[in-house]
């Protein structure tokens, strides 16, 4: 039954509603979030193969990551504290003078929940993104079991050590939002480009104990916020949509050059 309803829900979301042009309305549904069918390459904390029913009620979701021209006008309204930026490093997009269409990236979590909150949104919790991101699908990524840079901007596996870096499809950097196709709910960039910061912290059994039993706000507290998608500097594997990476909120001396965000709202 619960296939069924999957196999439902991806038919009608070709046809779910825009929201203030740029979100998009996700359905409510019961999906199997964590360890995909097919999947030997997942993590305990990813639970058993074939996931575990996870009930999400309708909400709204960006269609795109959160663009450098995006924030900078956050910024420039003293909403929001400009992130590290191309100066300070040359995987940073911000202040880059060809990146103002690429996302945003090199941003501490607080950053993005300010962001959010000045665009009428907050972060997604950890569910509603898996939700989002599979898009209906019950395969390691929305399209099927494999992932190559014809579907997504990543870390493309050289097969010859003598061609160029193969991180971000050959470029070495992220791409401009939306180069790949959307998924079924009309999303960009769910998978690579940048790894998307959620609103939960991470507990390892938390699909089990938390998000299966209706607390999708996951644990109360915690040291690292989990981190969706995969991005431009990562291999296939971490792009899976089950995959759960983690970072501190604050990067400190660290460079988060492949952690952006999307913003999420709730359905009035």
């Amino acid at each position: 039954m619960l296939l069924r309803n999957l196999m439902v829900v991806s038919v009608l979301a070709f046809s779910v509603p825009a929201l203030a042009a740029d979100r998009v309305v996700v359905p409510e549904a019961t999906f199997p979030m964590g360890c995909s069918l097919g999947d030997p390459a997942c993590d305990a904390d990813e639970g058993p193969v074939g996931g575990t029913p996870v009930r999400v009620p309708a909400f709204a979701i960006d269609r795109n990551e959160v663009t450098v021209e995006q924030y900078r006008a956050c910024v420039s309204d003293g909403r929001c504290t400009a992130p590290l930026t191309n100066r300070d490093n040359q995987y940073c997009n911000y202040d880059h003078p060809e990146r103002d269409q690429h996302p945003v990236n090199c941003v501490d979590w607080s950053q993005a929940v300010a962001y959010c909150a000045s665009a009428a949104g907050r972060l997604p919790t950890e569910p509603e993104w898996e939700r989002a991101a599979r898009a209906g699908s019950v395969s390691r990524y929305p399209w099927g079991q494999e992932v190559s840079c014809r579907e997504a901007i990543l870390d493309e596996v050289s097969p010859a050590p003598s061609q160029r870096e193969p991180d971000g499809c050959y470029t070495d950097a992220t791409w401009v939002v939306a180069s790949r196709p959307a998924n079924a709910l009309g999303l960009h960039d769910m998978h690579g480009n940048v790894g998307e910061w959620t609103s939960a912290w991470y507990g390892p059994r938390a699909i089990a104990e938390l998000y299966a039993q209706g607390d999708l706000a996951g644990p109360p507290q915690g040291r690292q916020r989990v981190v969706r998608g995969g991005s431009w500097d990562e291999d296939r594997l971490n792009l899976r949509s089950s995959l759960r990476n983690v970072k501190p909120p604050r990067q400190g001396e660290a460079i988060y050059g492949s952690v952006g965000f999307r913003c999420a709202a709730d359905i009035d």
